[in-house]
């Protein structure tokens, strides 16, 4: 561009001076030469244009290139040996490309020259501007300096040196600021060693801002970088104090850690950093505990325990007996301080996070600018990010605390462990899976499993040995009454103590204490809702701890009476001694009196005050030591039932069989002593109880043929034998065939109303055996009520029939009617002898009542059943002999009518049953000797009660007498066809 530009200003100077320079001594000479030359090529436009178009881009760079170097180059480059042609057609050619360009330079300033001429004549009227300006420039000068002279230097003096004083003031408080940020170092130990870790980090920011402010000095270069290494040191304490809050939570402590964190923004990380320490503590935790135990046992220090891994340590190899207890213990303790210890560091971000969020809201009332609602809304995050690890890291922690405590239980095998040892591992372990339960909602599947593993088989044994041992003491013991408080109940033994805690202890207490109570009523008692008991981390969440040791108060049991008596009952009971001390009078003097004109036996009503007396002397359960030991058993099962649920159906189907075996038990040495050829054997037992009897004796009682082992027996059947028990026998002390103690009636009445003692307290407990059990097998629960507890009481029937069967000779009293002659022809206005002699015996028997009722209290159910079957017996006995008659005539059946009536007239003195049994068996029966043949049918059809031979007696004594052969015989035959649809 710049050769171009000389062109131009040759080309115009060239005008301006005319012909006169174009001389050939001028000295543009070379210009004019050049334009010789130019004449050399013709004139054509395209051939110029070609010409231009041919030259090399490289001509077209900056002026500092050199073409001749680049024309010489090529020369250079090119063949070794040059062409003097090749060097003249290059030469030619770069004359006429030069011609080209010249000729259009030279066109291209003619076509501009008047703008160049009118651009040049503003050029010299601005070169004239400028001169004035330079005059008035000079002028201003002059004046300025004479300004200068007389006014503004002194006064910009006095502002430069101000301006040098705030400079040095400056300085100074840089200076004193480095000198601060120097002995920051020192500060910041001082600090961290008084665990104020938002101050340091405050301070330590504070200081890199201003370290950043003055990095132009170069002291403070080293300093930056020696406070982010501080910082860094800073945050590595900051999570060793993170760690510690895992084992031992401090709300101020945990609050310093957590405003560090934020103050570094990091609180996510903090969340993740504790999570890791919580999984490190419970691991680390439980192998100290674990380690230190094992060293304690090994007792030498040639193994390396350090090494091992914590399954390997929880092996019975290391943990011995005694020491495995104690170490679940502290395990279990210090695991829950891990788990409390999270549980108040959620607490605390609740509480804080409500805190702060209402800040958050308060402060977006007055404030609405961008920067204070990205940091509300970061804020916000924050906490939802903190609140859901929380929630998601209970359920880690839980699970990593539960398989800690599952390695240790299965490596033990438990099942050489005592009850009580064992039921203690089962009461920790169950008080643990309630923590996860509060912890994080948890059923605690793994433990569960656990320790259902080793409860089952160690429950099955204990069972069996068990049962054996109930059937020792049933067939040892001597049924006698045990002497127990008046207000006893199953809360008084130790076994239920864990009921006593439960906080319904005192409503239990106080209906249970009440004579009147029933079972259904202790039941909704118990089933009242009382005040929610408090959580464990409500209870031990800032003392104390769920696994320590406590010693309750009601430890202790108190529950038998002194001789047999409560203090509050001496009194009541002072007659037994008064009776007590008649033995030295003469037998003649205690018998009745007996009315010789009538035969009567007049009722002594002085001994029916004394019996009814005798049966309220004590209120008093009765039961015996083998009653006390099965609920005993029912309470050691009950513990283990509601600290092991899994197994909870299990112990419910033993609690069972314990109650089964005592029922067999009773029936068998009880019931089974009756003649069944005697009067009471028509009155078979219900069908309930027959049911549950055959039960019991399918599937839980051993035949006694197969006591023997037999080797060739399949491996089932001596499976299914250990599950059974022997068949009970009752012990020699035990006397049943005595008629002066009727019968063992003492022995029966403990027998019998201890069980019935047995089943109410069973039936008391069914709420809470259906609260642990699984809703599926509640089903059988209810059965085993409705079917097996419901019969206790009706066992008193068959009991106390041997009883009533043995005390009166009825056999006698027939002997006595068959003499009697009922085809008499006038009507008698005295009762038959017979009816003395019987009410005699009964009188008998009322009398031997009042002596066994002053040893042992009979309660009024066992009163009622025992004269309800004397008098059944006693009104079939009327009816057998009425149906033994020869011949009877009408003033015979008067008769009949007057026997029975005397009889019941007399009974009514002698028993407050009321109404009579059976009374309408003997009226009705008698009344049939007036009906007619049609309606005889009829009657025998309707009343099935009757035996064979009685409707046999009826037919033929009785309407027989006034009806023909042929209606006997279709009479006879129809009490055969009934006959035979009985059988």
């Amino acid at each position: 561009m710049k050769k171009l530009k000389s062109l131009v200003a040759l080309k115009d100077k060239l005008q301006q001076v005319g012909d006169e320079d174009r001389s050939p001594t001028s000295p543009d000479r070379p210009l004019y030469i050049y334009k010789e030359e130019e004449r050399e090529f013709p004139n054509d436009p395209l051939a110029d244009q070609e010409a231009i178009d041919s030259i090399e881009e490289v001509y077209y760079k900056d002026d500092s290139w050199d073409p001749s170097k680049h024309e010489l180059q090529k020369l250079h480059d090119g063949p070794e040996k040059l062409s003097l042609e090749d060097i003249d057609k290059d030469r030619n050619r770069l004359r006429r490309q030069l011609a080209a360009v010249s000729k259009k330079v030279s066109e291209l300033v003619l076509e501009n020259h008047p703008a160049y001429a009118q651009e040049l004549q503003r050029v010299m009227d601005l070169e004239t501007a400028l001169q004035g300006a330079n005059v008035i420039c000079i002028n201003g000068r002059r004046h300025l300096e004479i300004a200068k002279q007389g006014f503004t230097t002194a006064s910009l003096g006095l502002l430069a040196n101000q301006r040098k004083r705030s400079q040095l003031l400056g300085l100074m408080n840089s200076l004193r600021t480095i000198k601060t940020l120097q002995r920051t170092d020192v500060r910041l130990r001082e600090m961290l060693e008084e665990e104020d870790y938002p101050g340091a980090i405050q301070l330590c920011l504070e200081c890199q801002k201003a370290a950043s402010i003055f990095r132009h000095y170069s002291c403070i270069s080293d300093l930056s970088s020696k406070l982010q290494d501080t910082l860094e040191m800073i945050e590595e304490q900051l999570d060793v104090a993170l760690s510690k809050t895992c084992n031992s939570f401090d709300a101020a402590h945990y609050e310093k850690v957590q405003t560090a964190y934020r103050l570094l923004g990091k609180t996510q990380t903090a969340m993740d950093q504790l999570h890791m320490h919580y999984a490190s503590a419970i691991h680390n935790t439980a192998f100290q505990i674990v380690l230190g135990y094992v060293e304690l046992c090994s007792g030498t220090g040639d193994t390396n325990f350090q090494k091992m891994q914590y399954k390997d340590l929880c092996t019975d190899k290391h943990i011995i007996t005694e020491s495995y207890i104690p170490c679940l213990m502290d395990l279990c303790k210090a695991l829950w301080g891990v788990m409390n210890s999270y549980h108040k560091t959620m607490q605390w971000h609740e509480l804080h996070d409500s805190t702060n969020q209402e800040t958050a809201e308060a402060g977006l009332q007055f404030s609405t600018s961008d920067a204070t609602s990205s940091i509300n809304i970061e804020a916000t995050f924050n906490q939802r990010y903190v609140k859901q690890k929380l929630e998601h890291g209970l359920a880690r922690i839980w699970q990593d605390v539960q398989q800690k405590v599952k390695l240790y239980l299965l490596g033990t095998d438990l099942s050489v462990f005592k009850f009580d040892d064992f039921l203690h591992v089962l009461d920790l372990v169950n008080k643990l899976m309630l923590i996860g339960e509060e912890f994080c909602n948890s059923k605690s599947e793994g433990l569960q499993d656990s320790i259902r593993k080793q409860s089952i088989n160690y429950f099955k044994n204990y069972h069996r040995s068990r049962m054996d041992e109930l059937r020792m003491f049933l067939e040892n013991e001597a049924w006698e009454l045990c002497p127990v408080k008046s207000n006893f109940t199953i809360l008084n033994l130790q076994e239920f103590k864990f009921l006593r805690r439960s906080g319904l202890v005192k409503k239990l207490s106080s209906a249970m204490s009440s004579p009147q109570s029933s079972p259904a009523k202790l039941a909704e008692t118990r089933d009242r809702p009382g005040d929610a008991p408090q959580g464990f981390f409500v209870r031990y969440g800032d003392h104390g701890n769920p696994f320590d040791v406590h010693q309750d108060e009601d430890d202790g049991e108190d529950v038998m009476a002194t001789n047999g008596y409560d203090e509050d009952e001496k009194e009541e009971n002072t007659y037994a001694d008064d009776d007590s001390d008649d033995s030295d009078v003469p037998e003649e003097l205690k018998q009745d009196f007996v009315d010789e004109k009538t035969g009567e036996t007049p009722v002594r009503r002085d001994s029916r005050k004394k019996y009814d007396k005798s049966r309220k002397f004590n209120n008093a359960p009765i039961l015996t030591n083998t009653t006390l030991n099965v609920l005993r058993l029912f309470g050691k099962y009950m513990q283990m039932m509601n600290v092991l649920k899994p197994i909870a159906f299990d112990v419910v189907i033993c609690m069972s069989q314990l109650f089964d075996y005592y029922l067999f038990s009773v029936y068998s040495f009880f019931a089974t002593d009756l003649d069944l050829q005697s009067a009471a054997a028509d009155w078979g037992l219900s069908n309930k109880l027959k049911t549950t009897l055959k039960r019991i004796n399918d599937n839980l009682i051993l035949p006694e043929d197969s006591m023997m082992p037999n080797l060739q027996q399949p491996v089932q059947q001596v499976e299914d034998r250990k599950d059974k028990v022997p068949f009970p026998h009752v012990s020699p002390v035990v006397d049943l065939t005595g008629t002066q103690n009727l019968y063992g009636l003492a022995e029966r009445v403990v027998a019998t109303e201890s069980l019935v003692f047995l089943a109410d307290q069973f039936e008391f407990l069914q709420p809470q055996l259906e609260s642990v059990i699984p809703p599926a097998k509640k089903a059988f629960l209810q059965q085993f009520y409705s079917q097996t507890i419901s019969t206790a009481s009706e066992l008193r029937r068959p009991v106390y029939r041997v009883v009533a069967a043995k005390s009166v000779v009825y056999d006698h009293i027939l002997q006595l009617m068959a003499n009697v002659k009922w085809d008499i022809k006038d009507i008698m206005s005295q009762h038959s002898s017979y009816v003395d002699v019987l009410l005699r015996e009964l009188q008998v028997f009322s009398n031997k009542l009042d002596q066994v009722g002053r040893h042992v209290p009979i309660p009024q159910p066992v009163y009622n059943v025992l004269w309800e079957h004397c008098i059944r017996l006693a009104n079939r006995t009327f009816v057998e002999g009425f149906a033994s008659a020869k011949k009877c005539s009408n003033e015979g059946r008067a008769l009949m009518q007057l026997d029975f009536q005397q009889f019941l007239m007399k009974l009514e003195k002698l028993t407050d049953l009321r109404p009579i049994p059976d009374r309408e068996f003997v009226e009705v029966y008698v009344k049939a000797y007036y009906l007619t043949d049609a309606d005889m049918e009829r009657w025998i059809r309707d009343h099935r009660e009757y035996s064979t031979k009685q409707l046999t007696g009826l037919v033929m004594c009785g309407v027989g007498s006034h009806i023909n052969k042929k209606a006997r015989q279709r009479l006879l035959a129809t009490i055969e066809d009934m006959e035979k649809l009985k059988r």
